[in-house]
């Protein structure tokens, strides 16, 4: 029940992105049952190949902390984390990662690899996928429905050249 709560407050950071016109994911950081610090997918607008949500949540649990090292900090995401993610999770010592929907391409929860499954890792974060999966993943088709859709109106309001 608490996961359910704290995850439609990663969704509602996954709206913010969608406002943005970037692809809706949202993360958040839980510390002793409080959100401390948020985030929502800004790689297109920031021009930074790492703003993905989960980063972008971390640095600011990081800087709210004072400390690149978040022991007790839980965080939750609307979609499965990259590798990229997955990897500064783990440095950060997250206690804790729960997602909703899982990522087939590049999720690195499961779906592709587990980085956190890895044994010579030093640092082991416990991992909970699947939560509001259903809500989580609807986000992301509707976003990528109404792109496809906008795409296919703008590809037909294209007149060819006449010879």
């Amino acid at each position: 029940m608490q996961d359910a709560i704290f995850m439609r407050q990663a969704l509602d950071q996954a709206h913010n992105a969608w406002a943005l016109g970037e692809v809706p994911v949202g993360a958040i950081v839980v510390k002793d049952g409080q959100v401390i610090a948020t985030g929502f997918n800004q790689p297109i607008g920031t021009h930074d190949p790492t703003a993905h949500a989960e980063i972008m949540a971390l640095r600011a649990a990081a800087t709210i902390l004072g400390n690149y090292r978040l022991p007790g900090c839980e965080m939750f995401v609307t979609l499965e984390p990259c590798a990229m993610c997955s990897g500064a999770m783990i440095h950060a010592r997250l206690s804790r990662v729960v997602f909703g929907a899982s990522d087939p391409k590049t999720g690195a929860c499961g779906s592709v690899v587990n980085l956190f499954e890895q044994n010579q890792l030093n640092h082991h974060t416990q991992l909970t996928g699947g939560v509001m999966a259903d809500e989580c993943g609807a986000l992301l088709k509707e976003f990528f429905a109404e792109r496809r859709k906008a795409a296919k109106l703008a590809a037909k309001s294209v007149v060819p050249d006449s010879f």
